[in-house]
């Protein structure tokens, strides 16, 4: 992600300088012209690039290997671009000489760039920063006969540790020179704390009820899950399996959101949240005049709520209750008529303009514009916390949160009183992380002023 941002960043900077130094001082032009060109031709290299597969840990760390496909697919932009000339038209509007300095130039970046990453790559590859961490889930023999094939497979694969239930002499506290270091239960809190992209299950497929009952508690988690079928007497056809190193496995679960999509979330949710920044800042402006004016106090409210992974971040919002009947914990849930909630707090809640300074949680990264409602950590459904209320209620921490949703969209935004409720919200962000797409999410977003008309549960 941090190369594909760098390739997008270094085209597109290149573009405006030569824009600046060159176009600018000798002809009048509108940026709204060369601008959509420069970002459009840089988003398309990034995504060329990962189609053509060069941003894998192989090709980063191997440059020389994949100049040609990096000169290729830079063409390919550099033709697709002449080719809108062309075709539209549009030739006359553009510096000839401003394009072929930054095709020219814009090779002329990519590879030392691609050098100076594949130095970093060694580097970080060397300190184990760049393996997938893998923690396998059930010891003993089969345990120790997968990490032998681990160690002599290429694959970027580092086994961090051994979590099972058992503890005799089927499960020894040491295998192959790998600690187990806890029980499934405690395996949950150990990922929720370390960095662990990889759960293989080593027990044996006929451990049907046991493997099941471990995947219950296990897929919340935002990882990839696999069954080991290494050494396995149960065969299926290969296309069934998949492959980390030369170990066959059946996948169970995937993280939602990996790689390209990982990164295309990443700068649409930086794009459009400054953009919605920069458009509804006089509105801001106005709601924090209006709250200052009507009660004491700060204008902005901060919450503890769970983000991804079930970590605690502070949400921003403007305060809707006098200062003094505030609730950082929501022990008690806003209902009709709530005598805390101030007369602009009524107004800004009931059209969310109160969720106006999450983007900034956006832009740190903390939250995004579309995803499964963050929760404050003590917000209860009839007297049950929401954990204890829905069963895997902490799946739809696998994603980031958002400021709106698929839940949001579909009315269920606002006081959350009820089983039913809560259940519902949940059926829906569950469905959004399954179902994950750019377009789903520019769906969301042009569908969320629309339901914001609709104010029935929203006080």
């Amino acid at each position: 992600m941090i190369v594909r941002s760098g390739e997008f960043i270094l085209i597109s900077a290149l573009g405006a300088l030569l824009l600046a130094a060159y176009v600018s001082p000798r002809h009048a032009i509108s940026l709204t012209v060369y601008a959509p060109l420069i970002v459009t031709a840089a988003l398309a290299l990034v995504i060329l690039l990962q189609i053509g597969g060069l941003y894998s840990i192989h090709a980063l760390l191997r440059p020389a290997d994949y100049i040609a496909r990096l000169a290729g697919a830079w063409l390919v932009i550099a033709g697709l671009v002449i080719s809108y000339f062309f075709f539209s038209k549009s030739g006359d509007d553009f510096s000839r000489v401003w394009a072929a300095l930054w095709f020219v130039g814009g090779l002329g970046l990519l590879v030392p760039f691609r050098i100076f990453v594949a130095r970093r790559t060694r580097a970080w590859n060397a300190k184990g920063q760049l393996d997938r961490r893998c923690v396998l889930v059930g010891g003993g023999e089969p345990a120790a006969r997968l990490i032998e094939a681990f160690e002599s497979s290429k694959d970027d694969v580092s086994v961090i540790g051994i979590f099972d239930d058992r503890d005799d002499n089927r499960s020894p506290a040491s295998i192959a020179g790998y600690p187990k270091l806890g029980n499934v239960n405690e395996l949950i809190d150990f990922v929720r704390r370390n960095r662990v992209d990889l759960l293989i299950v080593t027990l044996p497929l006929t451990a049907e009820a046991r493997i099941l009952q471990m995947l219950k508690r296990l897929w919340v988690l935002p990882v990839d899950i696999r069954l080991s079928a290494y050494a396995q007497k149960v065969r299926y056809r290969p296309r069934a399996y998949s492959y980390i190193g030369n170990v066959p496995c059946l996948d169970v679960f995937d993280k939602p959101l990996t790689d390209w999509g990982l990164f295309a979330k990443s700068i649409e949710d930086k794009l459009l949240a400054g953009l919605a920044l920069l458009l509804l800042s006089p509105v801001m402006l106005l709601v924090a005049l209006a709250i200052k004016l009507e009660s004491r106090g700060p204008v902005f409210f901060r919450q503890h709520r769970y983000g991804f992974n079930n970590e605690l971040i502070d949400v921003y919002k403007f305060r809707s209750m006098y200062t003094e009947m505030t609730d950082r914990a929501a022990t008690k849930l806003v209902t009709r008529d709530d005598p805390r909630v101030t007369r602009v707090g009524r107004f800004i809640r009931k059209t969310s303009l109160d969720e106006l300074p999450q983007l900034f949680n956006v832009l740190k990264g903390e939250l995004s514009l579309v995803g499964p409602r963050p929760h404050a950590t003590h917000a209860k459904a009839q007297e049950h916390l929401y954990p204890d209320a829905v069963e895997g209620y902490f799946a739809r921490h696998k994603v980031k949160p958002g400021i709106t949703g698929w839940a949001q969209i579909n009315g269920w935004r606002g006081e959350t009183d009820t089983l039913d409720k809560i259940h519902r919200r949940v059926e829906h962000d569950l469905y959004y992380i399954e179902n994950w797409s750019i377009a789903f999410d520019l769906y969301i977003l042009f569908y969320t002023p629309i339901s914001l008309f609709s104010t029935e549960n929203a006080y």
